[in-house]
């Protein structure tokens, strides 16, 4: 399967354009928060050292998720700008992959700044998708960034997959977000049981706090590790495809 874009749409989501300026990032990011391009800029080159130093240290299950909605404010969207802009060549392979297999209803899990969201509305063979996010700035900012682009009718935006009612999806995107979770396990489980049988989950991780603990919002447990692959090889097949890229594409097992 491979999504071509399509052509019907009146703005350009193509990996191309993604290269050329992040899907105009720079511009929805002033507008959203109401500086300009200067100060912008600033913010870019520390984006990653701001949101570092909100870090509180140790995380259990319920700080985790108290920190993402409700203490990292912008900062997130600084960070993973940040990231989108200088690692473009990289998140370009990704949205490549995603046009080779997303389909149907797709559900971006944890999507971020809007990245991969937006370019899967603009593929002919996908029907919807469904932006999940428990930062409230982030699920504003990709609110934003849809209407300015004429997709708010192609994206719904929601904070948990409980408010996303019981859809079943045929294509789950979760990119950088599982080492961020306390339960990885638990939750390649959850997207098993919201996935048609013909879906496909495009899926990475990054179980590292790094040499230093450059990483500190990731955890690297080896005992959630160990539980994350015997739960991962008990529910899915990886599915080969040539982009070297640490995202995989993964169909359910079949039972």
């Amino acid at each position: 399967m491979w999504s071509e874009p399509n052509n019907m749409s009146n703005v350009d989501l193509s990996v191309s354009s993604f290269l050329k300026d992040g899907f105009n990032l720079k511009n929805h990011l002033i507008n959203f928060l109401h500086i300009d391009n200067d100060q912008l800029d600033q913010r870019l080159l520390k984006g990653v050292d701001d949101l570092a130093a909100l870090h509180p240290g140790a995380f259990n299950k319920i700080d985790a998720c108290d920190f993402y909605e409700e203490k990292v404010g912008d900062a997130h969207l600084i960070d993973l700008a940040s990231w989108h802009l200088n690692s473009s060549n990289y998140i370009a392979d990704t949205l490549r992959l995603q046009q080779k297999f997303a389909y149907g209803k797709v559900l971006d899990f944890g999507g971020g700044i809007g990245t991969h969201a937006l370019a899967a509305s603009f593929l002919s063979d996908v029907e919807h998708v469904w932006f999940v996010d428990l930062n409230p700035q982030n699920r504003s900012f990709v609110e934003q960034r849809a209407r300015q682009l004429g997709l708010e009718d192609q994206i719904s935006v929601h904070r948990d997959l409980d408010s996303t009612s019981s859809e079943i999806f045929d294509t789950v995107i979760c990119l950088d977000v599982l080492e961020h979770l306390p339960d990885p396990s638990n939750q390649l489980e959850i997207f098993s049981g919201r996935m048609s049988p013909e879906g496909i989950a495009l899926l990475n991780w990054y179980f590292y706090k790094g040499k230093d603990g450059e990483y500190p919002f990731h955890f690297d447990d080896p005992d959630m590790i160990q539980n994350f692959f015997l739960t991962l090889q008990a529910n899915y097949i990886e599915v080969f495809h040539p982009f070297l890229i640490t995202t995989r594409a993964y169909k359910l097992l079949s039972k």
